[in-house]
């Protein structure tokens, strides 16, 4: 099994599963809540650019997760994030803006009070917009610097792991969480300059949420 969506969405239906076979709650719990934090992306391509250091920017938004189960439920959420690359010397640096959506298996382990968290599962985003922060190439005409972002729908696989601490029925946590790009933000055709051209970050997230049912 060579495709990593396909393992991630695997690993996420087998942990659902899973659920099944662990002690019910007699009331299932609902949580709705927000997170906000910083993302460091860069982009792994083929031809690879010459990169510098990781941009960073913003991720944030709303989540819902819902248990019925001990130590595993679901995790829904909606964020805008940021992404995008710098290359070398700071000659040339562009911001992602996406709409993000991961559907994510919830794994909780510890006491009532202190949880230590996974999350994993497959996620979508939407292309909103993108801005150059930095063009000191001197009118170089490189594909990146003169083509806009050609597909905008993107797929990928997120993996992350937190802890949370339980105050009455709210929840803070800090999570922090890796995720890769299966889809290419270039073309990707036959006759396209680049091979493949995948977003690739990391994010550190703030949670607050509390409980609704």
């Amino acid at each position: 099994m060579k495709n990593p969506l396909l393992l991630s969405t695997v690993f996420s239906i087998f942990f659902a599963l899973t659920a099944n076979a662990q002690a019910r709650l007699d009331k299932p719990k609902v949580y709705l809540g927000t997170s906000h934090g910083v993302t460091a992306s860069t982009v792994h391509s083929d031809p690879a650019l010459n990169l510098d250091n990781l941009l960073f920017g913003y991720n944030g938004g709303l989540s819902f997760r819902f248990i019925s189960d001990k130590v595993v439920g679901i995790q829904l959420e909606a964020n805008f994030s940021q992404r995008g690359w710098v290359e070398a010397r700071n000659s040339y640096s562009r911001r992602l803006n996406y709409i993000e959506m991961p559907f994510l298996t919830h794994i909780y382990m510890g006491k009532r009070d202190v949880r230590f968290i996974i999350h994993l599962g497959p996620k979508i985003a939407c292309f909103l917009s993108d801005n150059v922060l930095i063009n000191n190439t001197g009118g170089a005409t490189d594909y990146q610097y003169t083509h806009p972002i050609e597909n905008k729908f993107e797929y990928g696989f997120a993996f992350g792991l937190g802890c949370e601490f339980q105050f009455g029925k709210q929840l803070m946590g800090l999570e922090a969480r890796g995720a890769y790009t299966l889809s290419d933000i270039f073309s990707n055709s036959k006759a396209a300059y680049f091979g493949y051209s995948r977003n690739l970050g990391l994010s550190l997230n703030l949670a607050w949420l509390f409980q609704v049912k």
